[in-house]
């Protein structure tokens, strides 16, 4: 997830990898709240394999 740093999930196959995904952008986003960080806006719906 480019636009949020350090924000990484993986998973068995791609519907858990990209649940995974999901939830780590929630905890990311929820974080950066907490702390008073700025949540940068979406550049679009690329998801990226490795």
């Amino acid at each position: 997830m480019p636009e949020l740093p350090g924000c990484m999930a993986h998973g068995e196959t791609p519907e858990k990898a990209l649940k995974n995904a999901k939830e780590a952008i929630q905890l990311w986003i929820d974080t950066a709240k907490e702390f008073g960080d700025a949540i940068p806006e979406p550049k679009g719906n690329k998801l990226i394999y490795a």
